[in-house]
């Protein structure tokens, strides 16, 4: 007998109907010069592999929105020197084709906020049972600050590391 796995949850919307407190939180989280580079921050690149190379793996990856949509839509989660060419190579190709609006729009609808949790909508009901549309500053900061680990945030909900993040989002919305 086949042991049942949870159905994941996902329901496509347009960005018209995801809270403008989501969409810029998850920019001040994710990618805070999103509108100003070409799809690749360089800068963030060279940090990460500073940091990589201090820690000897692969523990950062300076992924932008883009750089981290590319990766959901075509890449396997794996970490290596191999994959980041691949995202970076793809990451080009989704800045020439779509505009920032429509990237966003996308990675706020494939974007992981949990075990079996993807889209803006999906998590907008499962943590706070409402559209994505109706989100609070502080649930759009919430949702934001999970981001980097969102099935470990969806258990661990109430750390003090996590709080910081979701004030530091929040303050800066």
């Amino acid at each position: 007998m086949w042991k049942s796995e949870k159905k994941p949850l996902r329901n496509y919307v347009p960005i018209s109907e995801i809270s403008p407190h989501l969409r810029t939180a998850v920019i001040l989280a994710e990618d805070d010069r999103f509108e100003e580079h070409e799809g690749v921050d360089w800068k963030a690149i060279k940090k990460a592999a500073e940091i990589n190379m201090q820690r000897g793996k692969f523990s950062r990856g300076g992924s932008t929105i883009t750089m981290q949509l590319a990766k959901n839509l075509y890449l396997s989660p794996d970490k290596n020197l191999f994959r980041k060419l691949k995202e970076i190579l793809i990451t080009f190709k989704l800045e020439n084709t779509l505009s920032k609006e429509r990237i966003l729009e996308i990675y706020l609808n494939v974007a992981e906020w949990g075990n079996g949790i993807f889209g803006a909508e999906a998590a907008a009901n499962h943590y706070f049972g409402k559209k994505a549309k109706h989100l609070s500053r502080h649930e759009a900061a919430f949702l934001a600050a999970i981001l980097p680990r969102p099935k470990f945030y969806d258990r661990n909900r109430g750390g003090p590391y996590l709080q910081r993040r979701i004030s530091s989002i929040e303050g800066r919305l």
